[in-house]
């Protein structure tokens, strides 16, 4: 009798065990010759050699399983033990699979042509109003490069720019301070990768959340970078984000125009690098609009009515405009005092 080890590395074991260790008695039951015990993320199994050359080819292809549906099923088991893995029926344009198990797939036209963009360029701009799911389709490709092992860190950033209010003196060390305004990238990371396997990464600084300010004097190699909100950048901020770029990286960066909260004064480097950068090899524009949108169907509508609103104010405007040009043009005659017709 010999015995061997398995490490479950690129999963979280409490994902492939099963609750109250359903999984891996149902894998004990279908290898009864072998004795089996698992303790943490190791796997310790005792007896025939061959039996166990047959245990392990089928224990990695579970792994691999569970790392990409985020699942292991009761059926999923016996399929793989049973030879009959080539049966699961793949959706198409899957990006990656939620915590649930649940595709994640480019849900637009949009979206689709974002997937096509980060294949085909080395940094993209992803332009949309809110709920158009760009941030969401970028995470989700930086999750799918990392579980494919093309990179070997996502490094997620966002200026940290109040949204039309002040919120005063924030208590606590620097993550506590800065996490606020980070919290939709750490939602959308929730759903795509377990708990535990999360904090892991964060913990290995395989994930990385910060805000822009950190990025200077970084070379970011091995890596998907995305920087959100890019509108709320100032042109100096936004050109040191870009120029970070090392081997093997692609940077994804995500804006809405509608939404910039910098002070007047100030002008957004997103719509200047989008001027400055046109035409350049290797950079894809990505614009998005309503029919992105992917949240509630109230989201839509009040991105229309908001975008009517800023449309009639602009003509209104420009017809104001218009009116006093030609009030100034008026030649204005004035009598002579004195020289009147004789």
């Amino acid at each position: 009798m010999i015995e061997k080890h398995i490490v479950l590395e690129d999963i979280d074991p409490v994902l492939f065990y099963g609750v109250k260790n359903a999984n891996i008695q149902i894998i004990k039951a279908l290898y009864p010759k072998l004795r089996i015990v698992a303790r943490g993320n190791v796997i310790k199994v005792m007896g025939d050699e061959k039996e166990m050359c047959a245990f392990e080819e089928h224990v990695i292809a579970m792994e691999q399983h569970c790392a990409k549906y985020n699942c292991l099923k009761e059926e999923d088991i016996i399929r793989i033990v049973k030879g009959q893995d080539n049966e699961i029926e793949e959706v198409k344009n899957v990006i990656v699979y939620s915590v649930n198990g649940k595709p994640i797939c480019a849900r637009s036209t949009n979206q689709q042509r974002l997937v096509q963009a980060y294949e085909e360029n080395d940094m993209l701009f992803a332009i949309g109003p809110a709920g158009s799911g760009k941030t969401y389709t970028s995470i989700a490709l930086a999750v799918r490069a990392l579980k494919n092992k093309e990179i070997r860190k996502i490094i997620l950033s966002r200026p940290a720019v109040e949204a039309g209010e002040k919120l005063g003196f924030l208590p606590g060390d620097m993550k506590d301070k800065i996490d606020p305004y980070l919290q939709p990238l750490y939602d959308a990371l929730q759903d795509m990768l377990p708990a535990t396997k999360l904090q892991e990464m964060m913990e290995h600084n395989i994930i990385q959340i910060a805000p822009l300010a950190f990025m200077r004097g970084r070379t970011l190699n091995d890596a998907v970078v995305i920087l959100d909100e890019a509108q709320n950048t100032t042109p100096a901020q936004i050109k040191m984000f870009l120029t970070r770029m090392g081997m093997n990286t692609k940077m994804i960066v995500t804006g809405d125009m509608t939404q910039i909260d910098l002070p007047p004064s100030q002008r957004s480097g997103l719509i200047e690098s989008l001027h400055i950068l046109k035409g350049i090899k290797g950079i894809a524009v990505i614009e998005m609009n309503e029919k992105d949108i992917v949240r509630h169907q109230l989201v839509t509508r009040i991105v229309e009515a908001y975008a009517r609103h800023e449309k009639d104010k602009a003509a209104a405007h420009k017809k104001q405009h218009k009116k006093h040009q030609e009030t100034d043009e008026e030649p204005i005659f004035r009598p002579m005092n004195g020289l009147g017709d004789n």
